[in-house]
């Protein structure tokens, strides 16, 4: 599967990836995921780094949770008389980029691996994947972590612990 990747930056937060690594790990997802999305196999994400204040008024306004989130994902749905051929929209992806830099410090992970990880677990939200049911969350973390593996990333659901400065 092909996947375009439209990448906005609008803030001026550290993103611990690359445009090249955002686009390596949507494709992975979607790859391991062995989701067709149609017949030509060609896809399309949106994603928009953000700072807070924009991702706690979209976490308030599609979630009524008035606080800044670390992803949010907006699967496109179906589109009526979309051509065979045309790269299929899977949805948007909005990540906050002070809570992600912030959540890595708390949970004693690189940027790089937790930046990693919240985009493959937002691109598996596009592809229909969820986590509200115990056998939902068991299917979606285990694609996870095989996904992240793949990077040579260990279980980001194995509790991380900080080594104490000595």
């Amino acid at each position: 599967m092909k996947v375009h990747v439209e990448i906005q930056f609008a803030t001026d937060e550290e993103c611990a990836l690359s445009s090249g690594d955002i686009v390596s790990w949507i494709q992975r997802s979607l790859e391991l995921a062995n989701v067709t999305v149609n017949r030509e196999g060609k896809s399309e994400v949106s994603v928009r780094v953000v700072g807070a204040d924009e991702m706690q008024a979209l976490n308030n306004e599609f979630r009524d949770k008035d606080w800044p989130t670390n992803i949010l994902s907006f699967p496109a749905g179906a589109i009526q008389g979309l051509p065979a051929d045309s790269d299929m929209p899977l949805g948007d992806l909005v990540i906050c980029a002070s809570v992600v830099n912030e959540e890595a410090g708390q949970q004693g992970k690189s940027k790089h691996d937790h930046w990693g990880h919240i985009i493959v677990h937002g691109s598996l939200h596009l592809l229909g994947f969820d986590h509200s049911q115990d056998e939902e969350a068991a299917v979606m973390e285990g694609l996870e972590i095989e996904i992240l593996s793949a990077y040579g990333i260990t279980n980001p659901y194995v509790d991380s612990v900080r080594e104490s400065p000595i």
